[in-house]
């Protein structure tokens, strides 16, 4: 069978090629194309547009950059309606895999969802559309199952794909000698995979460096970035950086400034205290406050349903703060030990590896229950 797909965000294309992955355990003859990026193409999936050119951060950024993802849905739609897919799979990424949803129901294209967009935290109508649109939605989260039962959708719970890249992970014991030969301890920086967070995040997190001598701060990069981005910033102060290594660099550190998101959870269950970052433009962060209906923003906190990790958001995010939320999680900090204890609840709510299998076969099956 012939599989659209679109993922527009890194942790989109890492759970995409793991997805990918079950698929072919059930379909050896399965043929993939769409949007990801380059962890979805080294499955054998055809790459069309990869995420780096088509993600943008906050309302505001949206809002500016309006036509250029006008035209990236008309390619798209042109895309699928040339490749003729057996199925349209969409993972996460709401603001535009929404709108592919509908699309594709107009079309008389089947469409499965893997990775529910959040619409439990803000304009939870969206799950009517989510009804209309989607012929099968794949869930990650339990609490999931029954926030869309209130809409009369039954949905599939498949577990967290992200412990699939978790337990398969390996620490590489050359790592630190390799790349951090520095003997003090490690306070891990993640600011996150796009550019506008980088640029929102890095400085911010910096600005507390020379509060903790004791200590090397090491940022975790992407390849997807140019290097100049981070440079900017690293090159001012005494500061690490290391490619494509977050679990090695989370691995060997004492604890981790993390910008909201995926890396958050990520973060969490390979038993890292965090402290949790973020800040956007004042209209974005205006018009989140009026429609998010969730007390949290990390996962950890939102699975959880209490306050495990410290958020610091927008103001809140200042240096005086980031230094306080760092002392207390490093090794003899007052909250360190409580929120490595929540971290064991956290794994058990979770759950184990298979995720992304699962849902590739329940796909599958799907398809050949009832093929179009």
């Amino acid at each position: 069978m012939k599989y659209y797909i679109i993922a527009g965000e890194r942790s989109g294309d890492l759970h995409g090629a793991n997805l990918i992955k079950g698929i072919k355990a059930k379909d050896p003859q399965a043929q993939f194309r769409g949007w990801g990026g380059d962890s979805m193409a080294q499955e054998g999936f055809d790459l069309v547009m990869h995420y780096r050119d088509t993600s943008f951060m906050g309302f505001a950024e949206v809002v500016a950059n309006l036509h250029k993802i006008a035209g990236f849905l008309k390619q798209c739609k042109r895309d699928i309606l040339s490749y003729r897919p057996d199925v349209l799979i969409l993972i996460d990424y709401p603001g535009f895999n929404l709108r592919m949803a509908a699309f594709a129901r107009k079309k008389g294209i089947r469409t499965f969802y893997y990775i529910s967009p959040k619409v439990w935290a803000w304009n939870q109508k969206r799950a009517l559309n989510i009804k209309k649109n989607v012929d099968k939605m794949f869930v990650i989260f339990p609490f999931e199952i029954d926030f869309y039962k209130q809409y009369d959708y039954q949905v599939d719970y498949v577990g967290n794909p992200l412990m699939d890249a978790i337990e398969d992970f390996q620490p590489d014991p050359c790592f630190r000698s390799r790349f951090l030969p520095d003997p003090r301890p490690v306070i891990a920086l993640l600011p996150g995979s796009r550019k506008q967070e980088v640029k929102a995040m890095l400085e911010q997190m910096l600005k507390v460096r020379s509060a903790f001598p004791d200590y090397q701060f090491v940022v975790a990069g992407v390849k997807n970035l140019p290097q100049d981005l981070y440079q900017q910033y690293v090159s001012q102060v005494d500061c690490g950086l290391v490619y494509e290594s977050t679990y090695d660099l989370l691995h060997i550190a004492e604890a981790a400034l993390v910008t909201s998101g995926t890396a958050t959870l990520e973060t969490a269950l390979l038993q890292v205290p965090e402290v949790v970052c973020y800040k956007t433009s004042g209209l974005s962060y205006a018009i989140a406050k009026r429609v998010i209906k969730v007390r949290f923003i990390s996962l950890v906190n939102l699975i959880m349903d209490q306050e495990v990790v410290r958020e610091l958001i927008q103001d809140e995010l200042n240096e005086q703060n980031i230094i306080t939320e760092l002392r207390a999680i490093l090794i003899g900090g007052a909250k360190r030990t409580q929120q490595l204890e929540h971290y064991k609840k956290l794994q058990e709510l979770v759950g184990r590896a298979g995720a992304s299998q699962r849902a590739g076969q329940l796909m599958v099956d799907y398809l050949d229950e009832s093929p179009r």
